[in-house]
């Protein structure tokens, strides 16, 4: 076996042409409804029942072999990019989260491969994805080591040959809540050896690898998830990814922006498909003598707010996976945007759905509406691959190092830069999403000022307030985008340039007023009475933020206009 060497490989290939990623996205979607009807669907959820047969015909390269786009050319697969596969986890979640995820597992699975294996060991198992359609889970969640990895107990035992070198493994442990637990013919399994946590492929069958039945979710239903046990399970030597011990932290790590976007459009993709479904209910119910969509009482809270903070997120998505096509991810340098992009959706999404049931009263409460069940699904993607709560710290902790590196600077610079985006587009909110960023250079300085960040509760809403700020940031320059036709032309063009305008001016306008309002209560609720960053937050623009809200409720009205087709 060949060694690697300390440099990765790159995540995402060189990107499907747009003809032959419209071309997957057909097939995927016609696949699916052909396969999975929506009786059949209700009925998989009601059993708690994963479709083996569905997953492996949808990763079956002679039916569809939609994990294809995930697996380098190198190896018979089709090369897409972050951005072709955000698209493609955005169709497979609106189709069915569980499902979603049975397939995403496979690509998870095959992360620690693509980026840290040998050539002979991406040759093998790539290849088997590509070419046999065989079905992968991701082995690295342990009842006592979800989210940090590093407290996993798994262990990998070498065992030594006459001439002393390594010719196996004995890995015991337990895993938890793994994705196609029970249906996987390979596990990548996550285990300590004594240069640190490493990755190890154990294939199905193995004596001493067994399963657990799968768990009782409250959604996620048509996913196989279940423990895993490894009882002095043996593997070959060869079967250590990379071939060299202690490299597996590092290996995750190299992916999580990458597969954190992936999650982010599950989020997208559920959030749309419910709040589409309550957009369809609102145009043929009546109440009050008049359709529900004609009310601005319901468009205006359970319609409008969440189908623009679903688009910002959608915005963020596709710039964080532009730039991780453009080579800007390596060695997870995209990890902090990843995070901020699944924070946005992820959120948004189970804000949506939960908004759609509402939207459906009494009716959204059944199963037979559906809107019940993308609730239930779309609410673990604010839970796995890192919980919401770990994405604000991720976030905080790494914007808070570039405001210290700075003075200051990071988020004055943005909100520089905004305001030259706004004299070149003046109707994109750039201006107002400037001024969240200047609120937000504040707030931060102040918590400086006060040594804040102590509190632990405030650097998660830190997290949070970021978040908001830079979603504003890059909504208004994809609307400015759109305003000259430049998009990405991969972009999902659901709505016009004026539209896109006036969703990106409303979000601004929640954006600012969150970091000033929320920003300046916390400094006031954790500074001591007198503080000095109690008195900073009086720089905080907030004259001019609430300035910026005029003309609010005139652009929701705009954004309803669109949703409901009703602009002539």
């Amino acid at each position: 076996m060949s060694e690697t060497t300390e440099t990765f490989s790159h995540v995402g290939g060189a990107g499907l042409d747009l003809e032959s990623l419209n071309l997957m996205l057909e097939a995927l979607g016609d696949f699916v409804d052909a396969a999975m009807s929506p009786e059949l669907q209700l009925d998989l959820d009601h059993e708690d029942r994963c479709p083996e047969d569905i997953v492996r015909a949808m990763s079956d390269p002679e039916q569809l072999g939609v994990q294809l786009v995930f697996v380098p050319e190198a190896y018979d697969g089709m090369d897409g990019g972050a951005f072709d596969a955000y698209r493609v986890c955005e169709v497979m979640a609106r189709k069915d989260i569980g499902l979603a995820t049975a397939v995403f597992a496979t690509f998870l699975g095959s992360d620690p491969i693509v980026v840290g294996a040998t050539e002979e060991q991406k040759q093998l198992w790539l290849g088997a994805i590509a070419r046999e359609g065989v079905v992968f889970a991701y082995g690295a969640t342990e009842p006592e080591a979800g989210s940090d990895l590093g407290a996993l107990e798994t262990t990998a035992t070498p065992v030594q040959g006459d001439d002393g070198q390594t010719v196996e493994y004995i890995i015991n442990g337990k895993k938890q809540w793994i994705s196609n637990g029970t249906i996987a013919d390979y596990t990548t399994i996550l285990a300590k050896t004594e240069a640190g946590p490493s990755w190890f492929v154990v294939e199905k069958g193995a004596e001493g690898f067994s399963s657990a039945p799968p768990e009782d979710k409250h959604g996620l239903r048509l996913s196989n998830t279940a423990a895993l046990f490894l009882d002095d399970v043996r593997i070959p030597a060869a079967n250590l990814i990379g071939g060299v011990e202690g490299r597996g932290l590092v290996q995750a790590q190299q992916v999580f922006g990458y597969t954190r976007l992936m999650v982010a459009a599950f989020g997208l993709g559920g959030g749309w498909e419910a709040l589409d479904r309550a957009i369809q209910y609102s145009m043929n119910r009546v109440q009050g003598g008049s359709l529900l969509c004609e009310k601005q009482g319901y468009t205006h809270k359970l319609i409008v707010p969440h189908a623009v903070r679903l688009e910002a997120s959608r915005a963020f998505i596709e710039d964080t996976a532009d730039k991780i096509d453009r080579g800007l991810g390596l060695n997870g340098a995209m990890n902090t945007e990843g995070a901020i992009a699944k924070y946005l959706a992820t959120e948004a999404g189970n804000a949506a759905a939960d908004a759609a049931i509402q939207a459906h009263g009494g009716y959204g409460y059944t199963r037979p509406y559906v809107v019940e069940k993308v609730k239930r699904d779309v609410r673990i993607t604010t839970i796995y691959e890192g919980t919401s709560e770990i994405m604000e710290m991720t976030i905080a902790r790494d914007r808070w190092q570039q405001h210290l590196k700075t003075q200051g600077g990071y988020y004055r610079d943005k909100g520089a830069a905004l305001r030259r985006l706004h004299a070149q587009h003046p109707r994109v909110g750039a201006d107002v999403a400037g001024l969240a960023c200047e609120a937000l250079a504040v707030v931060l300085e102040a918590c400086r000022t006060g040594r804040l960040t102590r509190n632990q509760h405030i650097l998660f809403r830190l997290g949070e307030l970021i978040a908001f700020c830079e979603g504003a940031e890059v909504f208004a320059q994809r609307a400015a985008a759109a305003q000259t036709d430049s998009a990405h032309e991969k972009s999902l063009h659901r709505f016009d340039a004026d539209t896109f305008a006036a969703m990106s001016r409303v979000y601004a306008r929640e954006a600012a007023a969150r970091v000033a309002l929320d920003g300046s209560r916390w400094v006031a609720g954790a500074a001591d009475p007198g503080s000095p960053a109690v008195a900073a937050v009086a720089n905080i623009p907030t004259a001019a933020i609430q300035a910026a809200q005029a003309g609010l409720v005139t652009d929701m009205d705009y954004v309803a206009d669109a949703l409901y087709d009703r602009r002539g």
